[in-house]
Order: C-alpha cells, then sequence, then structure tokens
C-alpha cells in the first residue's frame, strides 16, 4: 500500500512540473510571435484587453496540458 502511495504521489509531481514547464514554454513562444512584449503591456501600460486576452491564452493553454497529461 506504501509503495502504490508513493508512486502515485510520485507521478502527479512529474506530470505537475511537465505541465508547468509546458505551459511555460507555449507562454514564451506566445510572447516571442506577439508583435509587442505582453508582460510589459499588461503590468506597465495597464492594457485591460490584453490582459483578459491573455487570461483567456492561459487557459486555454491549461485545460490543452491538462488533458493531454490526464488522457
Amino acid at each position: 500500500m506504501d509503495t502504490l502511495l508513493l508512486t502515485n504521489l510520485q507521478n502527479s509531481v512529474i506530470f505537475s512540473l511537465l505541465g508547468v514547464v509546458i505551459f511555460w514554454l507555449c507562454f514564451v513562444i506566445i510572447d516571442k510571435i506577439t508583435p509587442y512584449q505582453l508582460w510589459r503591456e499588461v503590468v506597465e501600460k495597464n492594457n485591460l484587453a490584453l490582459a483578459i486576452i491573455v487570461a483567456a491564452m492561459c487557459i486555454g493553454i491549461a485545460m490543452i496540458i491538462a488533458a493531454a497529461i490526464h488522457g
């Protein structure tokens, strides 16, 4: 029973880290292909519309990664 719990915990940590790394890479790629820097536009220029679009994009990428890892 303990080995099963340890294996499940280990798998959860590995998949979580893998998901975070893939999400970060996707965000960096999208940031590079846009004609402006997303972080600067959202934080420094307070572009609320862009912040909503970036948030929706982040949720979409996270759902795709979660479905791929879960399935």
